[in-house]
């Protein structure tokens, strides 16, 4: 998998790719992350990339131009299964979502700004929009890493054993159950004998039980459908 950002801040986004399991992935060519700074398709020398907005208000704006002058040069060297825009104002981040982008070859993800950028950009390269949660960032950077890393894990050969990505939490609409190791008891608190019982009928019969039940207390939303 090969994935573009397109960026005001480069230097922001770069650490989380530098480290664990996305380090990883890269190092072993399971995945591809290329940056690309913004202000490299600047319209004047001053790297001018934003203005102020029609209709007045508070707040800059990207402009159209040098958004259209990036995606458009990457879309000439290869083709793209998703142009991702990372804003507030998009469907939340799920699960699912990371599952089905996980699949695809190439993508590119747009990080927001300011106030945001050009409609028109929206309008002429965006496929799908995201947002990792209801609420405002400085900008999309931070959400394009949270997007990322949600999946690269998922490509197979990434994690050490790619069954663990199939029992996280929303893969099946619930929560993991509690998790417990080494020692058995720690301040009189004991681990379930269920888990120490090597009875794995018994024990995928309690997790599937907690798993539901922590779902049903924490995330009740979950279980609407």
């Amino acid at each position: 998998m090969r994935i573009d950002i397109i960026t005001v801040s480069p230097e922001l986004i770069k650490s989380p790719f530098e480290f664990s399991i996305i380090k990883r992935a890269i190092d072993k060519n399971l995945a591809e992350v290329h940056f690309h700074d913004l202000r490299k398709y600047a319209l004047n020398d001053y790297g001018k990339i934003d203005d102020y907005q029609f209709g007045g208000g508070a707040g800059m704006v990207l402009m159209v131009e040098p958004i259209d002058k990036c995606i458009s040069k990457l879309k000439s060297e290869r083709t793209y299964d998703e142009i991702i825009y990372m804003t507030p104002d998009a469907p939340t981040l799920t699960q699912q979502t990371a599952n089905t982008l996980s699949l695809n070859e190439n993508i590119i993800i747009l990080c927001g700004h300011y106030k945001g950028v050009d409609q028109r950009v929206r309008d002429l390269f965006i496929t799908k929009e995201i947002s990792i949660g209801d609420y405002v960032l400085s900008g999309g950077e931070l959400g394009a890493a949270v997007l990322c890393d949600s999946i690269i894990r998922l490509i197979p050969g990434v994690l050490g054993d790619e069954t663990s990505a199939l029992t996280d939490s929303f893969q099946d609409d619930l929560l993991s159950p509690p998790v417990y190791t080494r020692p058995s008891e720690y301040k009189d608190l004991k681990v379930p004998e269920v888990l120490l019982s090597g009875n794995f009928p018994k024990i995928e019969e309690w997790r599937n039980e907690q798993a539901f039940e922590r779902t049903k207390k924490i995330r009740p939303d979950l279980l609407e459908d």
